[in-house]
């Protein structure tokens, strides 16, 4: 937290849970808050792109090769979709009582306090703060596998394909974890803009990697692999559990509700930020399918049965080496903007709910200045340090005892899929456009919501079966 001089704090209702805490970065404004918001429609698409390009892209040409040629693709399609019209009502959740002029709702669980109620605000906020941990974890675990992927790639570019190279993946996590104890230490989301769009710039360059090499793959080949029901199984139940697991794959590689009215909250306006927003969110989604699909399917055609669980660790790809090299690094860069990108909102939240709790504590409020050379003078204080840092210490420790990719993406995915994407934003949509039960338009969204629980369900099924298998093989 900054000092009182440059606080403005915005007086809220009581509430049973404390929403997040905005930390300044400038002067108070003319709006019913205290902070100068600069973001624009193109650091919201980063922002979005670097939530939602993730180590999820890399599972996809597996997704893909469990569904087959039709399923595969049309399920991302349909992901897509959900997510826009998801993002669409929740953009919409960010002031209250009118999208435009109301007041402003600076959080996920801010929304459904002042929508939903006390009750629903419990579950919304053990919910997309379990989500943000496990997300922590899933990056974790993607970092280590792509530096431990850049290893092995240059022991078989000097001892060849068939060496054994084999490295641990213990070391890279306990780097990894090194790495975010420090970039934790940002202030807030407010102070990320440049994180943000170099990890979306990242992003951008290992998915393209990715498809370029499946596609230099299927020409290299001269055919393309794969069937219309994907990979065969020997029975019929390993091939559910297969299929949920990979829409659970899919399902965590594409929304980002659980931080949506966050970025949100960092636009300026005019104009409205629910335009920009929508607008934003349009345009990444765009973006993000037309990765999802090269990845996703010219993986699979490239591999056929043989496509491996991450495109670019997997080792179906082993020349250039240098390529592999590189796009396995940007994945790391990515995914230390990533991390912050799910860890700030709970960073925010802890803080905020101390600090109006021990208001008299100079652990939790007392301010440090740190001058770094070459920088400006850094303010922080020991709760943000220690709470940062045990955080992280956290997320580090589960993720070296449960270091299994596609089981545990798919089982995040499934977790967080309907409640947080598509039942809250659907609830507040209802209350926000005072929406009568039986209408047609309530009839409508009721049944998409019912839709996407039965999908969610059966991808939480298989995840939980898959992650409970490879624990215990």
């Amino acid at each position: 937290m900054r000092s009182t001089q440059t606080h403005c704090y915005c007086v809220l209702e009581t509430m049973a849970v404390q929403h997040s805490l905005e930390v300044s970065n400038g002067s108070c404004n003319d709006d019913e808050d205290h902070l100068i918001r600069t973001g624009t429609i193109w650091t919201c698409i980063a922002h979005i792109i670097t939530a939602v390009i993730g180590s999820g892209v890399l599972s996809l040409a597996w997704s893909t090769a469990q569904l087959g040629w039709i399923a595969g693709p049309v399920s991302m399609l349909c992901f897509a979709m959900v997510t826009y019209v998801s993002s669409f009502l929740l953009s919409d959740c960010h002031r209250s009582p009118d999208p435009v002029t109301g007041a402003r709702n600076y959080t996920y669980m801010d929304a459904v306090r002042v929508n939903l109620g006390r009750k629903q605000t419990w579950v919304c906020g053990l919910l997309q703060y379990l989500s943000m941990f496990g997300t922590g974890i899933a990056y974790t675990i993607t970092t280590s596998t792509s530096m431990r992927a850049i290893q092995k790639s240059n022991c078989y570019h000097k001892r060849g394909h068939q060496a054994s190279c084999s490295y641990g993946d213990g070391f890279y996590m306990l780097l990894f974890g090194g790495v975010q104890i420090v970039f934790s230490q940002i202030p807030d989301f407010h102070n990320m803009e440049w994180l943000s769009i170099v990890a979306a710039i990242m992003s951008f360059s290992y998915s393209s990697i990715g498809f370029a090499l499946g596609l230099a793959k299927v020409i290299g080949n001269g055919m393309i692999k794969g069937t219309i029901a994907g990979v065969p199984e020997s029975t019929s139940t390993e091939k559910l559990w297969k299929v949920s697991q990979a829409l659970g794959d899919i399902a965590f590689a594409y929304p980002y509700s659980i931080i949506l009215i966050e970025i949100q909250n960092t636009l300026k306006s005019p104009p409205p930020e629910n335009k920009t927003m929508k607008k934003a969110s349009m345009i990444a989604i765009f973006i993000t399918t037309f990765f999802y699909l090269c990845c996703g399917c010219f993986g699979y055609a490239a591999f056929g049965n043989n496509t491996p669980g991450n495109l670019l660790t997997g080792f179906g790809f082993y020349e250039p080496y240098w390529l592999i090299d590189f796009a396995n690094a940007c994945i790391v860069l990515h995914l230390v903007g990533g991390y912050q990108m799910f860890s700030q909102p709970v960073f925010a939240f802890v803080e905020k709910w101390l600090a109006q709790k021990y208001p008299n504590s100079g652990f939790v409020n007392d301010l440090y200045k740190v001058q770094i050379p070459y920088l400006q003078p850094y303010q922080t204080n020991l709760l943000r340090i220690c709470f940062r840092t045990a955080y992280v210490v956290s997320t580090t420790s589960v993720a070296m005892l449960f270091p299994y990719f596609n089981q545990l993406l798919g089982f995040l995915g499934a977790f967080n899929f309907w409640p947080l994407a598509i039942y809250f934003p659907v609830k507040m949509y209802f209350v926000q456009r005072k929406i009568g039960p039986w209408t047609r338009k309530w009839v409508v969204l009721q049944t998409y919501s019912l839709v996407c629980l039965l999908v969610g369900a059966v991808a939480l099924v298989g995840s939980l079966e898959g992650l409970i298998s490879k624990k215990l093989s």
